[in-house]
């Protein structure tokens, strides 16, 4: 467990966060305004957009930074589709809002506190 827990740690001691998958659930009623949005997001042709929204439920980017992927789905909310966003090291969702993400302390090895589904969104 001590020997994951520092192949977490970054160098200067900081622990390695988890990243973000956006999850496409449902392309919802507005395809081409779907599509678009998720052009926008991962940079993709108009095929592929397609192809990636007709697969729904799919995960639309590789994992990022929390901040990304929550502006991610609001892009693709905003065009009308269904989008969640996912850590990577848990496979939960993450929820937004001033409370901690999820409450449930995360089921991998890794120290609850560096998981930002389970900690309260930073201030800074």
């Amino acid at each position: 467990m001590i020997s994951l827990l520092n192949s977490l740690r970054l160098p200067g001691g900081h622990v390695e966060e988890p990243g973000f998958r956006v999850l496409l659930t449902e392309p919802g009623g507005r395809k081409a305004e779907a599509i678009r949005a998720i052009r926008t997001v991962t940079g993709l042709s108009l095929w592929d957009s397609k192809l990636l929204l007709d697969s729904a439920p799919v995960a639309v980017t590789k994992p990022a930074w929390l901040e990304a992927a929550q502006d991610a789905v609001s892009v693709l909310e905003a065009a009308g589709a269904h989008a969640a966003v996912v850590c990577d090291w848990c496979d939960r969702t993450v929820t937004r809002g001033a409370d901690p993400l999820d409450p449930a302390p995360c089921s991998g090895p890794w120290p609850a506190e560096a998981c930002r589904a389970s900690c309260s969104p930073s201030t800074d």
